[in-house]
């Protein structure tokens, strides 16, 4: 049986889990990252996501995550999400809302940097859109 560890997810609006767990799938800005315990020491960006969590109990629930960080230590993991509910919370228009207004906004952008990271965020809801749309 896996060792449990504590994680939390915490978004800027409420504190949305805080438990022990045995499993933590993260989307992190250079490829999704299981996360058990003992992990190595790391800190990573996140993308927009599914944040998968097998708790304690064997129970699994998802989270949908539009970016943030996650720091891991051998005892836990705390993901700092921009914004985050769970996956049966989330309205399917916000994706669509934001989506478009990082469209909007690409119109504009003068600087290549910018543009880069609009476009990839784009890329990103796109890609989450297709995920949670599959019911």
């Amino acid at each position: 049986m896996a060792d449990n560890f504590n994680f939390e997810l915490v978004s800027p609006e409420r504190l949305l889990l805080s438990e022990m767990v045995t499993e933590v799938v993260i989307p992190a800005t250079e490829g999704e990252m299981t996360v058990m315990a003992n992990h190595a020491p790391t800190m990573t960006t996140i993308k927009p996501g599914i944040v998968s969590v097998r708790s304690s109990s064997g129970s699994k629930q998802d989270y949908v995550v539009f970016g943030g960080f996650a720091d891991v230590l051998p005892s836990g993991c705390t993901l700092l999400a921009e914004s985050a509910v769970p996956v049966e919370e989330l309205n399917k228009d916000e994706l669509t809302r934001r989506i478009e207004a990082a469209k909007k906004e690409l119109e504009d952008v003068v600087h290549h940097e910018h543009k880069s990271k609009l476009e990839h965020f784009i890329m990103e809801m796109t890609r989450l859109q297709g995920m949670v749309g599959q019911d």
